[in-house]
Parts: structure tokens; sequence; C-alpha cells
């Protein structure tokens, strides 16, 4: 399973970025997507999650300004940002849950990775 993520870059305190994620290969199925981030010298943490249900979590700090959601694309996840601040800062990696469609069992696999800077 392949993940490409992408839309990262240099933005400005209070300014909007969106991530996406596509994922391909042998995919049966797809449990959850999610973000996560690693700002240097910090641990990776979970930003957002989204399940095949709809159902959402969030990091404390990015609620009301971050949105995750699954396009009509089956096995792909976006990640909506506004109001960013310099504390978003860091390395932004898309992963998934699933399983495959070759063996019947389960994965979990994370893209290469995307830059975003905030700027103040």
């Amino acid at each position: 399973v392949q993940l490409q993520a992408s839309g990262g870059g240099l933005v400005q305190a209070g300014g909007s970025l969106r991530l996406s994620c596509a994922a391909s290969g042998s995919i049966f199925s797809i449990s959850a997507m999610g973000w996560y981030r690693q700002a240097p010298g910090k641990k990776r943490e979970s930003v957002a999650r989204i399940t095949s249900g709809g159902v959402t979590n969030y990091l404390d700090s990015v609620k009301g300004r971050f949105t995750i959601s699954r396009p009509n694309a089956r096995n792909a996840v976006l990640l909506q940002m506004n109001d960013l601040n310099p504390e978003d800062t860091a390395v932004y990696y898309c992963n998934v849950d699933g399983v495959l469609v070759t063996t019947m069992t389960a994965f979990h696999s994370w893209g290469q990775g995307t830059l975003v800077t905030v700027s103040s």
C-alpha cells in the first residue's frame, strides 16, 4: 500500500492550507485514515482521524480549526487547516488502517510526510 501526501507549504499565521492523501495498492477496505504531525524535537502526535463510518476525532489544540474528511474518492483523505499558527509547524504524515485484498489481513501504512511551516 502506498500513500501519497501533498499540500504542505509555507503560510503566514492565520492562513489556511489543505493537505490531501491518496492511498493505492491492494486495498480491500479501509477502516480509518488519519493525519499525524511531528515538530522538531517533539514526538509524533495524532492530529485528526476519521473512520469508515465518518466518526472523527481531533487533537484538542486543532479543534475548531482543522477539518478531516473523506472525499468521494474511496481511498483519500483531506485535512483542511484554517487559522494556522506557528505551533502548527511540523511534518504532517497521513496514515491508513485497512485490510489487504491479497491476504485479507490488516495493514497500517504511513505516507512520506509533507512539511507545513507557519510564519509569525
